[in-house]
Order: C-alpha cells, then structure tokens, then sequence
C-alpha cells in the first residue's frame, strides 16, 4: 500500500510506493566500474600523482604521511568551471521578466585521494577526515568573500551520479545567490523556530531517538544517521549532528574524526549492502552571511542513484521512492552488524561505545 508522506524539512510531499519496486527493470544492474579493472595509477589521470601541472594551480594541500606519496589531499580550481570570480555581480534587468547577472562564483576540485582507485567506501578513517578537513577549510575561506551568499560542497560518485572521472574527488560551488531548494529549507525552519523557539532539527533528532530504532541507521555519540521519513529516493541518508550548529564552516574541528568514521562506514555500509550504487552526496549548510543562526541545522544528505527520475517526477516535482525509510534502515543495520570489527564498529557499540 502506497502512502503520501511531507518533508517536514522542507513541506514538499514524497510518494512511497513500495510494489513499484516490484516492476520489471525498476532497479536495472547499475554498476559502477569494477575496482579490479581499475589501476591504482593512471598516467592519463590530471588527478593522479605526478600529474599535478595538468590542473591548474592548487589553493589547499593536505600533506601525508611520510611513507606515502606527498599530499593526501589537493583542491585546484575546476579547470572547465560552472562560474567565476572574474564576472560582474551587476543585475540587469532585458524587459520586465527576464533577469541576468554574470556567472560569478566559485568552483573548485577537491581531489580526495592519490589513489585512482580507492572509492571513499574502502578509505581508511584518516583520509577521510583528511577530506573533511580540506573541505571546511576551503569553506572556512571562501566565505570571507562577502559577494558570496551560499557554498555548497558535494561529491557525484558513479557514472549515474553525474561524474565524468572516475579518480576519486568532490566539489565546491559557492554562487552570490541561492538555490530555491535551500531558500525553502531555511524558510520552514525559521518559521519553526519563530512559532515554537526551537530547532526543527534538534526537535526531529530527539523525536527519531525517542521513538525508537525504525528509521535510525546509527547513533553514536556526536551523531545520528536517519532514512528520512519521507525520503525521496530509496537509502536516503542523512548524517546529522546532535549538537545544534548551522554553519559546517563552524562546526568545532574536533568532531571531524568522528564525523570521519561515521561518514566512511555510513558510505560503506551503502557499498556492501548495494553493491556499490552510484550516489550524490551534499553537506547542507546555512548562509554564509547567517552562520550563528538558531533555527537551521547543517548535515549531510547521501542519495543512492537506485532508480532513475522519470516524467512524473520531472513533471510534477514529485518525488516517487519505491522503499520505505523503515524497510531500508532496518537493512542498513544489518549489513553493519555483519561487517568485520574494524568497521562499523562506532555504529554496533552505540552513542557511548
């Protein structure tokens, strides 16, 4: 049985439909490139190591350990870039309906690993918190440009995800306007926060904590990891952290390394249980103009690319996900209980392990 349920988030209506998964070719073989076919150096690779004059020149480098090559992290501005710095942030107006600005902004590479070949899922717990880190600095300094209105960071993971190599990497895009999906998010939760005078996130976590494990994936000790209620595609994942803060950019330093190890297993557990899906993965923040406010709450949304959106979904703006939230979190919890015990042990110890 079907059931029409709202994001609370951001008042938009999902449908869940779980017998249309049952249709012939709805979840087809979508399968990224085997990691045995893939070498672990690729020379025709600009994201490679040795290869560095093929990008252009680096704004942040993470170095590594010594016994490993010389950086574990770069991030270079994106050579073929969606906006930048050099245009004009000038409106102008071409008749009473049509209205432009220069495609100023930011976009930058983050390039996750000297490796060609190791996906986030089997990194181990510092290069990920390597990229944590690299990521809140970048956007630690972008901010400082008051033009700039909102920065979001995200990694495209699989061909179906919109990625166009396959050496492991993510982005920044920083814009002087914002995305009417965000506008939405932080109007619903600063009408929440002016109605009740409290956090809609922080209300949602303690309701998903207090009302048992059926949408909680894990809850560790700085973190909770949720299917959302209604989520908008089957394994929608949220990672979520307890203590209110708006801002990734403010978010205090030292919950990276948890927040490393959450993110690595949440991504891992998606590998083993999924076969490796492609997915989208983005870190919701707030404003960058507004990072002390008391009603948003930033958090990272990862969506599996299981299903491909069709003319109902493009037609009408809504969502049809063909799993309950319930169903694939309780998975979810299953393939971490059987991994081995130096993964995914944060999730099986629980919020004090």
């Amino acid at each position: 049985m079907s059931e029409i349920r709202q994001d609370v988030t951001t008042k938009e209506w999902v449908i869940v439909a779980p017998e249309r998964g049952k249709r012939p070719h709805e979840h087809p073989e979508i399968k990224q490139a085997a990691l045995d076919e893939l070498p672990a150096y690729e020379p025709t690779c600009p994201f490679c190591p040795g290869n560095e004059a093929e990008t252009p020149g680096e704004v942040l480098r993470i170095p590594a350990p010594a016994e490993q090559p010389d950086w574990s992290v770069r991030v270079v501005p994106n050579r073929f870039a969606a906006l930048t710095p050099d245009a004009d942030t000038t409106r102008t107006e071409e008749g009473p309906f049509f209205r432009k600005m220069g495609g100023y902004g930011v976009h930058e590479v983050i390039i996750d690993s000297p490796s060609h070949n190791t996906p986030l899922a089997l990194m181990d717990y510092l290069q990920v918190e390597n990229i944590l880190t690299a990521y809140q600095q970048r956007y630690n300094a972008i901010k400082k440009n008051r033009e700039i209105r909102h920065i979001t960071i995200f990694k495209n993971c699989g061909q179906e995800a919109g990625t166009s190599l396959v050496h492991p990497h993510s982005q920044l895009v920083a814009t002087p306007i914002m995305a009417t999906y965000y506008h939405r998010k932080f109007d619903v939760a600063h009408d929440y926060y002016a109605d009740r005078g409290r956090c809609l996130y922080c209300d949602l976590i303690a309701w998903e904590l207090g009302r048992g494990d059926a949408r909680v994936v894990a809850d560790t000790k700085e973190f909770i990891v949720v299917h959302p209620y209604a989520s908008h595609a089957p394994y929608e994942t949220w990672i979520l952290p307890k203590m209110h803060c708006a801002s990734f950019g403010l978010f205090p330093e030292r919950h990276l390394a948890e927040l490393s190890r959450v993110l690595k297993d949440v991504i891992f557990c998606l590998y083993q249980g999924l076969d490796n899906p492609a997915y989208n993965l983005a870190i919701d923040s707030t404003t960058t103009y507004d990072e002390d406010d008391p009603y948003y709450h930033w958090h990272i949304r990862i969506i599996p690319r299981l299903s491909t959106i069709a003319g109902f979904e493009m037609g009408s703006g809504i969502y049809i996900s063909t799993s309950l939230p319930e169903d694939t979190a309780g998975h979810m919890r299953q393939v971490a209980a059987s991994c081995p015990d130096n993964v995914c042990a944060i999730f099986n110890n629980g919020p004090h392990g």
